[in-house]
């Protein structure tokens, strides 16, 4: 399996929240994790889509400078790489795929992100930049 990288920035900007990075297509699809990720299975956490960065991205801790979106310290909170196992219909799917359907399943191995992850689009509220970032039960520990 092809293996690919994400990366989790602690960004304390007017509202603390968790940036999880998936690398898709040669940059890093994100989404806001406002309580940040949870590892028990029964708690959903809602991941609000943002706007795609550059890998480059992926090692960035510092400060915004005030004034700039994003203001605020950035400090990365887990990284390491990602196997996609994304299926629909019984079928696997390239992760990019999974992406367009909303339904996103990988393996993390991070230093605490571990194991299977799913990140689930929803249509709350005719919103639809709003996603699920749910922890599966596997044997991670």
């Amino acid at each position: 399996m092809d293996k690919k990288i994400f990366v989790i920035q602690k960004h304390e900007a007017k509202n603390t929240h968790f940036d999880f990075r998936l690398e898709i297509n040669g940059s890093l699809k994100s989404w806001a994790v406002p309580k940040g990720p949870s590892m028990d299975p029964a708690q959903k956490r809602l991941a609000i889509e943002t706007e795609d960065h550059p890998m480059s991205y992926a090692d960035f801790e510092g400060v915004i400078p005030e004034g700039e979106y994003g203001a605020g310290t950035v400090a990365i909170w887990d990284s390491g790489t990602y196997e996609n196992r994304s299926e629909i219909d019984g079928k696997n799917v390239g992760i990019d795929e999974a992406y367009e359907k909303g339904r996103i399943k990988i393996n993390l191995a991070g230093t605490r992100m571990k194991g299977f992850w799913a990140l689930i689009k929803t249509k709350y509220m005719g919103r639809d930049n709003q996603w699920l970032l749910i922890k599966e039960r596997d044997n991670s520990g």
